[in-house]
């Protein structure tokens, strides 16, 4: 069994991997942060004793705030509140980022100034540890006032309602909490709110599609080392001097990694000596550059993440006060996603532009005046296509990666009769990332067998230990093409090896400077 300890506040990007990677992963909360959970919630006690009017406690919600609630109705107001937000829409959210969204909620809360009592952040890991996975429609958040309508979803089944998987079968949520072997919770005054009020899904899909990003960059550099010697491209551009003078650290990182790639390729060393060529496109030639750019947004955005991740985003939030201070509830905004949104937008901005390059190197390859390889890299252009349309689908992809890189941040639309009047957003901004990742993976994948292809008429010259290590992993689902077939599979087969780091992993023991492309 796989035991994980959570510690509000101190989440690293590794454990965030390990806890999405395992399934079965069984989490505990770190005993310290109870005190704090249960001065909190006695905070929020005392208030609902009070004639003062406190945000969500004893008022409406949003605009109806000026609205005041009997102290009887207290706990029925919060159970209002989740079935009345509970109207998202569209496909479910994948199981791992609902797991993921219910231990960031869990332990945001248990932070101790969300004013919940134990049992609430308590119930939350069980549904975890049991695998209740609730029922999240994808659609439906603007990502401010926080992820109201899927975080709603997400804690109807906490208290016996809305739907949920549980070993693969949707069925109502009452119905899975009883085959868990859990029992329905009921709310207290400010319960609803806390649990609906945060970025934990915006947050947790963001999360989710970066925890696969670095993969998919580490296979984009070994396929553009690749594709450098199927071209017999030059090293000179990646020599530490030229890298150094400018000090960006992601292109200082890439160039090394390039050239630590390269060592000791047969094909490089063949025209050492002969290359009329003076200067390599741009697709080769600034490989450093592009990707150190991308991968220095993409330690921008693990940054912002992993600090969204440990943030406390609800509202109002308590604060106990230390011995002799009075507790005290403040209304704040820290629902609103805007960092989410900045760092999703920055990610997309980066996948799109690795695939971009990546696009652009198979281009070059299929263009013999450029290769100088055999057109369209068939070793009988005319009678046979081979790879002019795979480039195409290639393109694409690019194409539509371009659109759905377009910030969505900076559209915003008031709600709630204006009283939300600027929203970020962000809930699809990390949401359409897990798309441009596959369209982004199928891209390398053809830059990686297009690559394979090409260096196959420069046999018997051998590129370098590493990259011949990963064209026998590609050849080991796609043989060579001498005559048109259908690549469809090819490309799948290829993308898998992509998506899953395989590309990376084959050869990160002979490349230690692939580690520094890592994330965590």
């Amino acid at each position: 069994m796989n035991n994980e300890l959570l510690t509000p506040g101190e989440l690293t990007l590794a454990q965030l991997r390990r806890l999405v990677d395992t399934p079965d992963v069984q989490v505990a909360l770190d005993p310290s942060c109870r005190a704090a959970v249960r001065a909190s919630a006695e905070a929020v006690r005392r208030a609902t004793e009070g004639d003062a009017p406190v945000y969500g406690v004893n008022t409406g919600f949003g605009k109806l705030a000026t609205q005041r609630i009997a102290r009887e109705d207290l706990a029925l107001l919060q159970l209002k509140l989740l079935r009345s937000h509970a109207v998202g829409v569209g496909e479910p959210l994948a199981p791992r980022v609902v797991r993921l969204i219910l231990l960031l909620k869990a332990t945001s809360l248990a932070r101790g100034y969300s004013g919940v009592r134990e049992e609430v952040i308590d119930g939350l890991l069980a549904m975890h540890n049991r695998g209740v996975v609730p029922v999240v429609p994808a659609q439906g958040s603007v990502g401010a006032s926080g992820d109201l309508a899927p975080l709603a979803h997400l804690c109807l089944p906490l208290i016996g309602e809305g739907e949920a998987f549980l070993e693969g079968v949707r069925m109502p949520g009452g119905q899975a909490l009883e085959r868990a072997g859990l029992k329905p919770l009921q709310l207290g005054a400010k319960e609803g709110l806390a649990l609906i009020n945060g970025t934990q899904v915006s947050t947790a899909l963001a999360l989710d599609a970066l925890l696969s990003a670095d993969k998919l960059f580490e296979a984009a550099v070994i396929a553009g080392s690749l594709t450098l010697d199927a071209a017999r491209g030059s090293d000179a551009p990646f020599d530490p001097r030229i890298h150094a003078v400018r000090g960006q650290p992601g292109q200082v990182d890439c160039a090394a990694a390039y050239r630590a790639l390269l060592v000791g390729s047969a094909i490089r060393h063949s025209h050492l000596e002969e290359d009329d060529r003076v200067q390599d496109p741009y697709c080769l030639r600034c490989q450093p550059q592009v990707m150190g750019a991308c991968l220095d947004q993409m330690r921008y955005a693990t940054q912002v993440l992993v600090r969204e991740a440990n943030a406390v985003t609800d509202n109002p939030l308590v604060f106990a006060g230390d011995a002799g201070q009075a507790p005290t509830m403040v209304s704040g905004g820290n629902f609103h996603a805007e960092p989410v949104a900045l760092a999703a937008d920055a990610l997309a901005v980066a996948i799109a532009e690795i695939g971009a390059i990546s696009e652009r190197r198979v281009a070059m390859l299929v263009d013999t005046v450029v290769s100088r390889l055999p057109p369209f890299l068939t070793p009988e252009p005319g009678l046979n296509s081979g790879f002019m349309i795979v480039h195409v689908t290639a393109a694409a992809l690019a194409s539509e990666n371009k659109s759905l890189a377009h910030p969505a941040s900076v559209d915003s639309l008031p709600t709630s009769a204006n009283q939300e009047d600027h929203v970020s957003m962000a809930t699809f901004a990390a949401r359409r990332l897990r798309a441009m990742l596959a369209n982004t993976a199928h891209i390398v994948a053809i830059e990686l067998l297009a690559a394979a292809q090409g260096i196959e008429f420069l046999r018997p010259l051998a590129s370098a230990p590493g990259p011949e290590a990963v064209l026998r992993l590609v050849r080991s689902v796609s043989p060579a093409m001498p005559a048109d077939r259908s690549l469809a599979r090819d490309i799948e087969a290829v993308h898998h090896l992509v998506a899953a780091g395989d590309i990376g992993h084959a050869i990160e023991h002979q490349i230690p400077e692939l580690q520094a492309l890592r994330l965590a």
